[in-house]
């Protein structure tokens, strides 16, 4: 059986010299107390070094990924597909399966393997020859900052800035939106006052009157599908006795182009609430159970995470 070791410094391939020790689990760490009784246990077929930082991090990403980058896929075609008959412990099942999908090699990922893969990152130093100890602990302090930058970097979901600007725009929309509903209930009221008390929900109240029009159209249109029944029972039976003044087609079709805003406003408002509730979701489950999205979000563009 072969071994793959990822490394800060570069991929290694090692030869399980005794196979049955992976049967031996609980008593597997102690075969590697020592440099000595290590090199009886696997020994260093090939390693395979990075060139640089930006080589490196390239390969920690893939692996973060369950992908193969090119250096492994070089090592692999180079070692491995040499001894194709052999298995091949991998620390990753997801980039276990990416190689046996690639080359076609049985891969074994296991508590044993885990627990081999402890032993030998115990005795690295000593089982790669070559790479000092100094020199393998500053790889690994750079490649890990490069990391977590790329991380940062690349993780939409981790983004507090767009929770920040999401609950900033919900407030300004629910400003604008109040505005508007209230010139819309207003400027019609002087030609149906009496439907402002009857529909009391803002969005049906925009598509009662984008449906209706002018009130004498009221026994003429459908309302069911924006009304409950009784509801529109009595605004049918409230246009016909309605005080209200007659106004002009001009000022009706206006009074609708203001209906349409608040429709598209209140259909946005609740498509940028569902987006606000998935990114809460995503950055701060915990908080978002505690006290809801609306606060949680709040409290982030106030206080950051």
């Amino acid at each position: 059986m072969l071994v793959l070791f990822e490394t800060p410094a570069g991929y290694a391939v090692f030869k399980l010299l005794d196979e049955k020790k992976l049967q031996q689990i609980d008593n597997l760490y102690k075969d590697f107390e020592t440099p000595d009784a290590a090199s009886k246990v696997v020994k260093l077929k090939h390693f395979e070094k990075f060139n640089d930082t930006t080589q490196a991090l390239a390969a920690a990403t893939a692996t973060v990924e369950g992908k193969m980058s090119k250096s492994l896929k070089k090592v692999l075609k180079k070692i491995v597909a040499k001894d194709i008959h052999q298995e091949l412990a991998v620390a990753d099942a997801k980039l276990g399966g990416v190689i046996k999908e690639k080359f076609s090699l049985s891969c074994v990922t296991s508590s044993a393997v885990q627990e081999l893969m402890r032993g030998i990152r115990l005795q690295l130093d000593s089982l790669i020859s070559g790479l000092p100890g100094k020199e393998m602990s500053a790889m690994a302090l750079g490649l890990a900052h490069s990391l977590s930058r790329y991380k940062l970097k690349f993780s939409p979901d981790k983004v507090d800035t767009m929770i920040v600007q999401a609950i900033s725009l919900l407030d300004d929309l629910d400003k604008e939106l109040n505005n508007y509903v209230m010139r819309c209930r207003e400027w019609y009221g002087w030609h149906f006052p009496e439907m402002g008390k009857i529909v009391t929900d803002n969005l049906a109240f925009a598509k009662t009157v984008k449906t209706m029009g002018i009130r004498q159209n009221a026994e003429k249109v459908d309302l069911s599908e924006i009304l409950p029944e009784e509801v529109e029972e009595e605004v049918k039976a409230a246009a016909e006795i309605s005080m209200g003044t007659e106004i002009s087609d001009e000022d009706i079709t206006n009074i609708i182009h203001l209906c349409n805003q608040v429709i598209d406003i209140t259909d946005y408002r609740a498509q940028l609430f569902d987006y606000l509730k998935n990114r809460m979701t995503a950055i701060a489950p915990n908080l978002t159970v505690l006290i809801g999205e609306l606060v949680g979000a709040r409290l982030i563009a106030h206080a950051g995470l």
